[in-house]
């Protein structure tokens, strides 16, 4: 399948914090991931974008981090969920199965979106402790790519599930055409603004 799992295991290898971090270290600790983001789209053998684009890349455009956007959320786990095809940018599909529903606030509004699990991610184990968080907010389109963003969860081992949208990721078909990305289910749409994570890329 055309770099579709090269793409999931650069982000599961690169972007993602065996450990969510907790007070005064919190900034430190995105700087530190925001910068090795950056270290990833400027190395030639690691990044998604183009030669001509990579050529004058500096950073990515990044919102201000803001702990409103690092949630604890209830998790409910799905049951005897199964396998889907979810559609992707090209004509291609991805299996995906719902692995549970994560109910948070954000200001005094209550909000609820899925987690996924890739198939892929059963049988080789490396990344068998991640869920894929793809969502829509008010921001798509604006100062956020249209299609929506995605976030790397780790799986719950009870009723509770960090979720942190100022780690919030472009899908890489944002960046160059030849890579294969789920679209953002129509269920994972937020009605609220988040002012968190990756911003649309401007070449």
């Amino acid at each position: 399948m055309r770099k579709l799992f090269a793409f999931v295991a650069t982000l599961f290898l690169l972007f993602s914090c065996d450990s969510e971090p907790q007070g005064n270290n919190y900034l430190k600790k995105m700087k530190k991931y925001r910068y090795q983001m950056n270290v990833t789209f400027s190395d030639k053998n690691t990044s998604p974008l183009k030669p001509e684009d990579l050529k004058d890349f500096k950073s990515l455009d990044f919102f201000p981090v803001d702990t409103i956007y690092k949630v604890k959320a209830k998790f409910k786990p799905a049951k005897n969920a199964k396998f889907m095809s979810m559609k992707t940018n090209t004509s291609e599909v991805v299996p995906y199965k719902l692995y549970g529903v994560a109910t948070f606030k954000i200001g005094n509004k209550e909000h609820k979106l899925n987690l996924y699990q890739y198939q892929q991610m059963d049988f080789t184990g490396e990344f068998e402790e991640r869920l894929f968080l793809p969502f829509h907010d008010t921001t798509n389109g604006k100062e956020t790519y249209e299609g929506g963003r995605y976030i790397d969860v780790k799986i719950p081992r009870g009723k509770k599930v960090v979720i942190d949208f100022n780690k919030a990721y472009n899908p890489y078909c944002v960046y160059n055409e030849k890579y294969v990305c789920p679209v953002v289910p129509a269920e994972n749409t937020l009605e609220i603004p988040i002012y968190a994570g990756v911003k649309n890329f401007k070449k």
